[in-house]
């Protein structure tokens, strides 16, 4: 590491410890020509695919397109900011271990949908009218079914499993 005050390439390290949440180490240097002290952050770089557009062209990811367009379909919606980063990080995450040099975007476009599932079923519908390309209100209709039907399922399931439990218990 060449020293930021007089350029010399010769340094050493006085002190390391982690930071940001375990994902950087965070180094404490000394230059052994002026003796100026000086902060280095060391992190991992991990190279995410580039997005194959639906015309062909490739792009790199944006991690930031990302964001805004998740932040605009959660606009007024009851979603702290700390479970919209989360559901940016499982996204990203996918994305780096799938190990692809390049992914479509229509499949980011769907991890999209699923991580705005889980947090907000309004945000989800507002985000897959501008990502499907909604035509009319039927297709409005149709998308809202469709949740109402998942979330009916989901529903029956969890109360379902409840019950050997209940009879379980009055057995005591």
């Amino acid at each position: 590491m060449h020293c930021p005050f007089c350029a010399h390439e010769e340094t050493k390290v006085i002190d390391s410890r982690l930071a940001g949440d375990g994902r950087q180490i965070r180094r404490r240097r000394q230059c052994l020509d002026c003796n100026e002290r000086f902060t280095t952050f060391e992190s991992a770089e991990l190279v995410m695919p580039r997005l194959i557009k639906n015309d062909n062209s490739r792009q790199p990811f944006d991690e930031n397109k990302l964001r805004n367009s998740m932040v605009r379909a959660l606009e007024k919606r009851p979603v702290p900011s700390e479970m919209l980063e989360q559901a940016i990080g499982h996204l990203i995450h996918k994305l780096r271990t799938m190990g692809e040099r390049e992914v479509p975007s229509r499949l980011v476009g769907e991890l999209v949908m699923e991580e705005l599932h889980e947090l907000d079923e309004v945000a989800y519908v507002r985000f897959a009218s501008v990502y499907r390309r909604f035509q009319d209100v039927t297709e409005f209709e149709d998308e809202i079914k469709r949740l109402q039907k998942i979330s009916e399922t989901a529903a029956s399931r969890e109360q379902m499993s409840l019950l050997p439990d209940l009879l379980g218990e009055k057995k005591r």
